[in-house]
């Protein structure tokens, strides 16, 4: 529970939230017992005088539930969400660090999930488990104090029956709801993977008439979750049922030990009542117990991502940006897993020179790709800027002088403009206009009604492939770096496209350095004086 323990100045918010707690709980028992005690007394008419004090503490006690539940509620989330949102930033933070290599295997919706469905669970461990637990085991004390001055034999029958509430159903309510939880979370996970996967592919998959496979897999994975959370609510529903019995119990015990002791009514009555409203103090402990597996379940989640290592680890003492921009790769190792993608790559990438790296799938492109990015790190050899090793300089230094253009490069659902911004925030139309038209996508632009506030829509799907690539070159050219990393950027273009494409690419680079990643050398102009390498 690392992950979720709050910064100091919480501590102070969830301490007056659990005084606040304690006292709308209070309320609850003492307006109970004293109503108990009015209405006994009451009843032999004796003077008014004698219940002025009863009347007055049950209107008090009826006001004061109200008012300290409400602000304990009130500051209870405050101090939860606030701890989720330094949890989240904890969460970013480490996150910035494992993307994108340390991420790869990941399913898109299942990461989602752990990011936002089992973060989420931080609000239920504060508000769910640690806050009623407490409160529930403040109250019930005092209780126990209150009924033992009455009675000591009641007092303990009562102590008796909280100690088999806030220990023995926790604990059978836990043990039931163990595997049920887990499989919840899990389950919960997968069907937000199967929900995603399906509306990305939606198109293929009627395309395919695959749509009733799709759905049985989906129908599979939610009939899962289903299962899973009926398990959970049995467990739920077990617990509720022992804490009545407990409750029950210490109420027959207060009325058979009051009836053999020498009291008056309204002790008796007291004795008898005060019990039952510890039915709703201790509500929540067995369902803390139970979310508390959850919780576990969830959070265990989102650590076990976060212990992910990272792909690439930052240089203790880094050294200063050189200044010159020749690359060299020298007897370049790498891989995933226990598998060597590159073995023994040398290269030589002066400045402003046209490379062209070519093989099939899988020969290690796109891995070359992401060592030049300092997204992943070699297990052999060496990337060099100007001679100087890219594992002594830091990510962001390396991302500064090296830009990537891949094949399916992300479109944001926004305008044009937005999309250009993300490149370099705060830059003028014209400059923005300059870099479109470099792209060779200007005169388009310009065409449309809205100009740069045109919406692209989701993933680009207002525009055409071509015209998607072109503006993400647009926003690598705004972005003004050095060397250029092109990741099959005519992938999903036709021939004639793709070969224009690359027209303007090389056209529109300039003195930068260009890498083209491709399995389509042809495509490349013959013009184009190019470093040819093929990958096997």
């Amino acid at each position: 529970m690392r992950l979720v323990l709050p910064e100091g100045r919480v501590w102070w918010r969830l301490g007056l939230a659990l005084l606040a707690g304690v006292a709308a709980a209070g309320s609850a028992v003492a307006l109970l017992a004293t109503s108990a005690w009015l209405i006994t007394t009451a009843a032999a008419q004796p003077p008014v005088l004698t219940l002025m004090v009863a009347i007055v503490a049950v209107r008090a006690f009826g006001v004061g539930r109200g008012v300290f539940r409400y602000v304990e509620r009130l500051v209870g989330h405050d101090a939860a969400y606030r701890v989720l949102g330094e949890t989240r930033a904890r969460i970013t933070g480490r996150l910035e660090k494992l993307a994108p290599g340390g991420l790869s295997s990941q399913r898109k919706g299942d990461l989602l999930a752990r990011l936002v469905l089992d973060v989420d669970a931080v609000l239920d461990l504060w508000l769910r488990v640690v806050l009623p637990v407490a409160v529930a085991a403040v109250t019930a004390t005092a209780t126990i104090g209150l009924l033992a001055l009455l009675l000591p034999a009641a007092g303990a029958a009562v102590a008796l029956a909280v100690l088999v509430a806030c220990t023995v159903v926790p604990l059978l309510t836990a043990q039931t709801a163990a595997r049920a939880e887990r499989n919840v979370s899990s389950a919960r996970g997968e069907v937000a993977a199967n929900a995603t996967e399906t509306l990305l592919t939606a198109a293929d998959v009627v395309a395919f008439n695959a749509v009733d496979d799709v759905l049985k897999s989906f129908s599979a994975s939610d009939a899962k979750l289903a299962a899973a959370e009926r398990r959970s609510a049995w467990s739920a529903g077990l617990g509720n049922a022992l804490l009545v019995l407990c409750v029950g119990g210490a109420s027959v015990a207060g009325l058979v030990l009051g009836n053999t002791a020498n009291i008056t009514g309204a002790v008796f009555a007291v004795l008898v009542l005060t019990p039952l409203a510890l039915a709703d103090v201790l509500g929540g402990v067995p369902a803390a117990a139970q979310l508390a597996i959850r919780v576990r379940a969830s959070l265990g989640r989102v650590q076990e991502l976060l212990d992910s290592p990272e792909p690439v680890h930052e240089p203790a003492n880094a050294l200063p940006l050189p200044a010159g921009r020749d690359l060299k790769v020298k007897h370049l190792r790498v891989g995933y897993g226990d598998d060597d993608v590159l073995d023994g790559l040398s290269l030589d990438m002066p400045a402003g020179s046209r490379v062209v790296i070519t093989g099939p799938s899988g020969s290690g492109k796109s891995t070359l790709a992401a060592v030049l990015m300092r997204f992943l790190e070699p297990r052999a050899g060496q990337v060099l800027l100007d001679g100087v090793d890219l594992a002594q300089l830091e990510g962001d230094q390396v991302r500064s002088v090296v830009g990537l253009l891949t094949q399916e490069s992300h479109v944001f659902d926004t305008s044009i403009r937005e999309n250009l911004l993300l490149a370099k925030p705060g830059v003028s139309d014209l400059q923005l206009w300059k870099a479109l038209y470099r792209a060779r996508l200007g005169v388009f632009v310009e065409k449309l009604p809205d100009g740069l506030n045109t919406m692209v829509g989701e993933h680009g799907a207002r525009l055409s492939g071509g015209e998607r690539q072109r503006l993400a070159f647009a926003r690598l050219l705004l972005a003004d770096r050095d060397v250029l990393v092109l990741d099959e950027p005519t992938e999903h273009l036709d021939e004639e496209t793709g070969r224009a494409l690359l027209e303007d690419l090389f056209a529109a680079a300039g003195r930068r350095t260009v890498v083209l990643l491709t399995h389509r050398p042809e495509l490349v102009p013959a013009h184009v004086p190019r470093q040819l390498v093929c990958l096997t």
